[in-house]
């Protein structure tokens, strides 16, 4: 059954991460429910969903559970389920200054790892359309890269800055990669290495913010946001379907509140 579940969600377009969290928490529910599929009723999901509450399961991954369980049963056996879980808290992403992006860099003496921390903060690209970047997506003379299949398998255009685009032309010429521009063991990059990279220069730089590789994507969107970029723009430029989830950055951005008049200025 969850091999139907595996093509539902290919033709639909879903990312590899999506798939194989999906089934894994189907697979998951399934042990602990030991029933067949198709005798699952809404109770049963209720069970399993208060038994990882009971184990200390956040609400963002009760409502990430819920969302694999729910596309299953709803979406592809046809069952009427309706479960409210609690709310998932917002939280203001994590982000640095100016500051600690320049000492982030200074104390990275490795050439791959620097260029891989300042792409990832010069074009606010997502972690895996970093690592999958191939050398045939670059457009390193007008600063323009090209991220395919991004998030919901869109293409999108993100923008490189001139000197950062100088320093790409010659790390490519030196280390002559064939495909993927950051070459891996097993075709490209892995996630687990820049995390280690990204978390290591951080600690090294002695930042006591909690660091990975999506604060420079945080970062760079807020900096933009500083700099007097309109919101609209930074929302293609990240790739978001929907303007409030780009608009969470005006409430990180100090700057832009600085700006507001006190109406107590008036009297």
């Amino acid at each position: 059954m969850l091999e139907q579940l595996e093509t539902e969600l290919r033709l639909r377009g879903s990312s590899k991460e999506t798939i194989k969290t999906y089934k894994f928490y189907n697979k998951q529910f399934l042990d602990f429910i030991k029933k067949n599929p198709n005798d699952v009723i809404e109770e049963d999901i209720k069970k399993y969903l208060s038994n990882l509450l009971s184990n200390g399961a956040s609400n963002s991954t009760i409502a990430l559970v819920k969302s694999a369980l729910l596309f299953f049963y709803s979406e592809i056996l046809g069952k009427k389920i309706e479960i409210k879980t609690p709310k998932i808290a917002k939280k203001a992403p994590v982000v640095l200054t100016k500051e600690e992006i320049k000492r982030l860099l200074e104390v990275t003496e490795n050439k791959k790892h620097k260029l891989l921390i300042s792409l990832l903060y010069s074009t606010g690209m997502r972690l895996s359309e970093c690592i999958n970047l191939k050398i045939k997506d670059l457009e390193l003379s007008e600063s323009v890269i090209w991220v395919r299949k991004g998030k919901g398998s869109k293409d999108r255009m993100v923008l490189i800055s001139k000197r950062l685009a100088q320093e790409l032309k010659k790390y490519l010429k030196d280390n002559n990669p064939e495909d993927f521009v950051f070459k891996g063991r097993n075709g490209c990059f892995s996630k687990r290495n820049v995390q280690k990279i990204v978390t290591n220069a951080a600690k090294k730089a002695g930042i006591s913010k909690k660091v990975s590789p999506h604060t420079l994507r945080h970062t760079f969107a807020t900096h933009l946001l500083e700099s007097g970029v309109d919101i609209r723009k930074i929302q293609v430029l990240l790739g978001h379907s929907n303007l409030s989830t780009t608009q969470i950055y005006t409430s990180v951005s100090k700057a832009e509140l600085k700006k507001i008049k006190n109406p107590f200025d008036d009297f």
